[in-house]
């Protein structure tokens, strides 16, 4: 157990790492944030910065000299130069292994039981043409690393669209498209002594690849799925030897929830459990890492609507605070860019 006082490292800069420094400072720890970029807005409410290359290794060594205990805000951080002092990791590195290479991951999902939509790893065009004519169109090209929020992908309606298409210059996969009703995410908190809750399902609605709006209750086809995907989210978990908040995002489709991808960190459509859950997912990942007992994760609204400010949407935001159960959360940005998380609203309905 991580005594008061200890500071936790935290590799990333952006808003969930602001987020998870906001939650750990009532539980009387400091926070270290580490970021490549110098305009960080954890960094503004962290104890302190490091601004430095993840490939730094004599600037990373330092930072975990100064922390207990280290967790991360974003999944894309390289593995390999954290394997030094993998063992004050939490989540542990190899979930970032697992979760940062898509085939990697619909691979390792499969292997424990789980549904994903069909895919094929492509290299090249020979590869694109033979994954089309096994999976079908229409369906989604996307880079095997990095890219989010509909980065990174391109959608095939039909073979003959994939002709002229120029594959990216790394390593992709397809995937066929996947008819579905909803979607959904499914977040549990996993602590070190192996003890696992759940927060409710959202229904997630997104525009442009970006999630818009997180909604509960959820539909009924969702709620009469959650049982078995949590089943997979929880042996995804145990398989890992998770500590933290991990996600893992569906599709409730006619024929059960279909595995779209994971997160090994908090997630946006958690944001509603600030004010809509006893616990946050912020909260409680702080506790799991820090060998604390969890939270109660009980949703204590009726209703509750969370929806994302992206860009110019959160220059005249502050006008929802007129509005009764409305939580306002901006995350500190100072350039409001067209497809830029800036903020977001949650509406709690209690009665």
């Amino acid at each position: 157990m991580l005594s008061p006082g200890s500071t936790i490292g935290i590799l990333g800069g952006g808003q969930l790492g602001r987020m998870l420094a906001l939650a750990a400072a009532p539980l009387g720890y400091r926070c270290h944030i580490y970021t490549p970029e110098g305009d960080s807005v954890a960094a503004e409410v962290a104890a302190s910065c490091t601004v430095a290359p993840w490939d730094d290794c004599e600037k990373l060594a330092a930072f975990a000299a100064e922390c207990e205990i280290i967790t991360l805000e974003f999944e894309n951080v390289p593995a390999a130069p954290l394997a030094p002092f993998e063992a004050k990791l939490a989540p542990h590195p190899r979930a970032l292994t697992v979760a940062q290479d898509r085939l990697n991951e619909k691979a390792f999902v499969a292997d424990l039981g789980g549904q994903p939509a069909p895919w094929a790893a492509v290299d090249d065009a020979e590869d694109l043409a033979a994954a089309l004519e096994r999976i079908g169109a229409p369906g989604i090209l996307k880079t095997r690393r990095e890219g989010y929020d509909g980065k990174g992908q391109w959608r095939i309606a039909s073979a003959h669209e994939a002709d002229g298409l120029r594959l990216p210059d790394q390593p992709a996969i397809y995937e066929g498209l996947v008819r579905f009703a909803h979607e959904f995410s499914v977040i549990l908190v996993r602590g070190r002594d192996g003890a696992v809750r759940f927060w409710d399902s959202a229904e997630n609605h997104h525009q442009d690849g970006i999630l818009a709006t997180s909604r509960l209750p959820a539909a009924p086809l969702i709620v009469e799925q959650v049982p078995a995907a949590r089943e997979l989210a929880a042996k995804v978990a145990a398989a890992l030897g998770y500590v933290g908040v991990l996600t893992l995002e569906f599709f409730a489709t006619d024929y059960g929830p279909v595995f779209n991808e994971m997160a090994p960190r908090v997630h946006n459509s958690g944001h509603w459990t600030i004010e809509g859950a006893v616990t946050s997912q912020f909260e409680n990942h702080i506790r799991a890492i820090c060998g604390l007992p969890l939270g109660d994760t009980t949703t204590t609204a009726r209703a509750v609507v969370m929806t994302n400010l992206i860009g110019p949407a959160a220059l005249d935001a502050q006008v929802v605070l007129a509005e009764p159960g409305a939580h306002l959360h901006l995350y500190g940005k100072h350039e409001a860019r067209e497809g830029r998380k800036m903020g977001h609203v949650t509406r709690i309905t209690l009665a």
